[in-house]
């Protein structure tokens, strides 16, 4: 126990953080293809009673090594053209659409619902009334996802080994243009790649970049737009949004190849495996927040030249001087940090013990993380 302290001036304690950041592969092979069997067989996938989402793992669910990987689903407003008490699972819908609204979003100041916006600016533009969701495991994506290297590829074709063209999305340019107006932290704009070219189906040659969803950073939310969807009733869909999701009518017996038949004929489990088969990797980087103190303790040349132990002493005398006029010396091996009622709140041992004499001064700092 120290016998003598020494408080700390304002400028020996600094506040740091360091982001640590790590890379994190989902390949289409272990979404839907290591354990795959038919639809619905699959045993790294968990559907639910009350068929609201669909869990993905890495390993069969049953597993005890196991590990949760993201969990899929489909929503969309009372304000969409598909919703309709014809439409399939069209409550659960409704009601999974309201709760990630309300979770990202928040309301407005009259006290109803905000929906999803295209641009993020939440004052006008184009809305997302129609979304898949897709919730990543909070063992992926750690304190948040960095903003900037989120991607995924999707194929146009309904498995994930096809050799059908591909549209690339990602969260083109985060790192500048995120947005800070959701009430559960920053999100990005996802963009889709260039949709000329390398497609099995007529693509409009104006669609190139376009905005295709919203990346919820540390919710680890992605939010894939189905917007305009409905303007494609009837005929092979087209609009960037449509190219992702339009599947084989074999993926669903009670729809038809119209888009708008799907959407509003398929339940939430057939939706999400629609998806899942498309996706060929998601990549992003996790980031790890680490919060540190740093304390600068510092021992001046009049400081800390005894020892308290008391083997430093013998007869009165100090045992490590030979001659009276010989320098006092001790040896640091420990910093102790104490609160102000002396309590001692933690211990920094060194590597090794530093000679502390009148005619040296030492500065040692100490960093706790948290």
């Amino acid at each position: 126990m120290a016998s003598t302290f020494k408080t700390f001036l304002n400028n020996d304690v600094a506040q740091t953080k360091t982001l640590l950041h790590e890379a994190i592969p989902i390949t289409g092979s272990l979404i839907s293809g290591t354990y795959a069997g038919a639809y619905g067989s699959e045993t790294h996938i968990k559907n639910y009673s009350h068929a609201m989402f669909q869990s993905v793992y890495d390993y069969p669910h049953a597993s005890s090594s196991a590990n949760h990987i993201f969990d899929i689903t489909f929503g969309y407003s009372s304000a969409s053209a598909f919703q309709s008490t014809t439409s399939s699972q069209n409550t659960e819908k409704m009601q999974i659409y309201n709760q990630m609204a309300q979770v990202l979003m928040g309301f407005k100041p009259d006290g109803s619902l905000r929906a999803f916006d295209e641009d993020g600016n939440l004052t006008g533009g184009n809305k997302i009334y129609d979304a898949y969701f897709i919730n990543f495991s909070r063992l992926l994506v750690k304190d948040e996802i960095k903003k900037g290297s989120f991607s995924m590829t999707l194929l146009s074709d309904h498995a994930y080994e096809s050799a059908g063209g591909a549209i690339t999305i990602e969260d083109t340019n985060a790192a500048n243009e995120f947005r800070v107006n959701s009430p559960a932290g920053e999100y990005g704009i996802l963009y889709a790649d260039d949709l000329t070219s390398g497609r099995s189906f007529e693509t409009p040659s104006t669609l190139e970049n376009p905005p295709i969803g919203l990346i919820f950073y540390q919710a680890g939310v992605v939010v894939l737009s189905m917007a305009n969807a409905d303007d494609y009733d009837g005929v092979t869909p087209a609009g960037p949004s449509n190219q992702i999701f339009e599947y084989n009518a074999e993926m669903n017996s009670t729809a038809g190849d119209e888009y708008h038949d799907i959407l509003t004929g398929s339940s939430i489990q057939l939706m999400a495996d629609a998806l899942r088969h498309r996706i060929d990797n998601i990549t992003f980087n996790n980031t790890t927040e680490l919060n540190s103190s740093i304390y600068f303790c510092r021992a001046n040349h009049n400081d800390y030249n005894y020892s308290s132990n008391p083997t430093y002493l013998t007869g009165s005398k100090i045992m490590v001087k030979e001659k009276l006029t010989d320098q006092p010396v001790s040896y640091i091996t420990s910093v102790g940090l104490y609160s102000a009622d002396n309590e001692l709140l933690a211990v920094a041992k060194l590597s090794e013990p530093l000679k502390k004499t009148p005619s040296t001064e030492l500065t040692l700092r100490v960093r706790l993380d948290y």
